[in-house]
């Protein structure tokens, strides 16, 4: 038998509320890299930090505090291309000197080879024993050649690879740096670029939409049930949008409750029967605690949709999905609008905290 939980709230410290009033005081851009430093300085673990960045004082540049992030942080992006970019340049410096030397070997072999031949062709030098010496030193010369050749070739593939591992390497970092830890879709950062890159193909754009799915009252949930609870249903609802929708679809967390599609191929009424259809199933799906019997349900959620189109670009697409958002919420939330001209957005909301 299913039964509803009691409120449970966690009597914990604000936190997360006088980081972001620390940031603000100091004109600090609220950015992911910039509360990780504040967070870390905040809660004491490391005071050497704390230390240092209490040293940059009250107008600390971006520039100071992302020279910290790479000091202290090994995972900071800066550090992780500036390492990489090291590696690289190493490489590629041995191999030049690996081509460099192999290309004085043959212009030494190169010489010798004019010098025997001039020798053998002069009418003052035929005799047998000139053209046998001749060919031993050719030989020597040539197996020597040979044998630097092979040295070089192995030098060459051996900093081939070392170069296509740092590749694997980044191309890694960069999968991890795009993709959302909690739920394992793409990211902010990964969003930004697929959106921008929609207005790269004119002709894609009247077939092509943004959906900006919003889990319905979200903050009560947290409130009531707590963060891993909330943890639990953000993972659910990103596995639900995935399985509802083509490989091809591009889907992103875009920070909290947020969710974004990028939808390719498709008409305004094709793009909105996938929402709807992501809207029911999630509006069906039982979010029980499998242990406890728990009831954190019904988890629904409010879409907008709006058709690129509608937009010239990525900045006033993702404005107009939003004020199609704004729609379905203002309608009672657990439904999908469409954005239609004349729409009129009447509230301000910040994604700041999702961007950088």
């Amino acid at each position: 038998m299913t039964t509803t939980a009691a409120p449970m709230r966690a009597q914990v410290p604000d936190v997360a509320g006088q980081i972001t009033f620390a940031m603000r005081s100091m004109g600090v851009a609220p950015i992911p890299r910039n509360y990780e430093l504040f967070y870390e300085a905040y809660i004491g673990s490391n005071p050497a930090l704390t230390r240092d960045l209490a040293a940059l004082g009250s107008q600390a540049t971006q520039e100071e505090l992302d020279r910290l992030g790479a000091q202290y942080f090994a995972h900071s992006p800066a550090r992780v291309f500036d390492d990489a970019h090291g590696r690289i340049a190493a490489e590629l410096e041995t191999l030049l000197r690996v081509l460099r030397q192999e290309q004085t070997s043959l212009e030494s072999y190169n010489k010798l080879l004019g010098e025997t031949y001039k020798r053998i062709s002069s009418k003052n030098h035929t005799s047998v024993e000139l053209i046998e010496n001749a060919l031993t030193l050719l030989t020597e010369a040539t197996g020597d050649t040979m044998a630097h050749g092979e040295r070089t070739v192995e030098n060459v593939v051996q900093r081939s690879q070392e170069m296509d591992q740092v590749r694997k390497e980044l191309d890694e970092y960069k999968r991890i740096a795009n993709t959302d830890s909690l739920t394992r879709l793409s990211n902010r950062r990964a969003f930004d670029d697929r959106l921008a890159a929609v207005f790269n193909n004119p002709a894609m754009r009247p077939v092509t939409a943004l959906v900006l799915a919003d889990i319905d009252n979200f903050k009560k949930i947290n409130d009531t049930y707590g963060h891993p609870v909330g943890d639990k249903i953000l993972a659910t609802v990103a596995s639900v949008i995935r399985a509802n929708v083509r490989r091809d679809v591009f889907v992103a967390r875009t920070g909290g409750e947020e969710f974004a599609l990028i939808v390719e191929g498709n008409t305004a009424e094709e793009v909105m029967g996938t929402a709807e259809r992501i809207r029911r199933t999630l509006e069906t799906t039982p979010f029980t605690n499998s242990r406890t019997r728990i009831n954190y349900g019904p988890v629904t959620v409010s879409v907008g949709v709006c058709m690129a189109s509608h937009a010239d670009d990525a900045g006033e697409l993702y404005h107009k999905a939003d004020v199609a958002l704004y729609g379905a919420k203002n309608s009672g939330r657990n439904c999908s609008v469409l954005f239609e001209d004349g729409m009129q957005k009447d509230f301000t909301k910040s994604w700041l905290i999702y961007k950088g």
